[in-house]
């Protein structure tokens, strides 16, 4: 199994985005089923390590809270390969994240190789013209997409596929509410 735990995207989210889509030739933009907001990617694992992990991230207590995508970026500087949306600054998500990390790696899972960014990949590169992307970015910059209630994250597992990345919710974890209590 190919596994990583992520945000899902709310419908209403995810609409806001594929309003920004297009208009950079060599881009393969994201379905509304394919946005997510990564917290760890962990890789192959087996059953075993499977049924541990979902142990170990069962046991995340964090309260729930609000999000907002607000402006957009590219990843890969002179070889860009992915467009994508940004999350306006939350102490609650990175908060959320290290927990999530943490449980990992206690389970045996190594380091994550990347820094965390918070962000939902709006579209996958492949020689994209530069001049397109660059205006996609500047006409962009100031997107902001309706705020969100977080309020479960997912363990999801990836299969590879002609089309793209197929995402399946293999188990969801809730957060507490402001009272306390698990959030519905």
């Amino acid at each position: 199994m190919r596994l990583f735990v992520a945000l899902p995207i709310p419908r209403p989210v995810a609409q806001s985005i594929m309003l920004i889509q297009g208009g950079v030739p060599g881009a393969r933009w994201q379905t509304a089923e394919q946005l997510h907001i990564t917290l760890r990617f962990i890789g192959e694992v087996d059953g075993r390590e499977a049924a541990m992990l979902d142990d170990a991230l069962a046991r995340i207590v964090a309260p729930a809270f609000d999000l907002q995508l607000h402006g957009v970026g590219q990843f890969g500087n002179k070889q860009p390969h992915a467009l994508w949306a940004a999350i306006r600054k939350s102490e609650a998500l990175e908060h959320l994240q290290r927990k999530v990390d943490n449980a990992i790696r206690r389970v045996g899972q190594p380091q994550d190789a990347y820094k965390f960014t918070p962000h939902v990949t709006v579209a996958r590169l492949r020689n994209p013209e530069s001049r397109k992307m660059i205006e996609w970015l500047a006409d962009r910059a100031l997107f902001t997409g309706p705020e969100f209630r977080v309020d479960a994250f997912h363990l999801y597992s990836s299969r590879l596929t002609s089309d793209g990345s197929v995402y399946a919710v293999e188990r969801e974890y809730l957060l507490e509410s402001s009272d306390g209590e698990i959030a519905d």
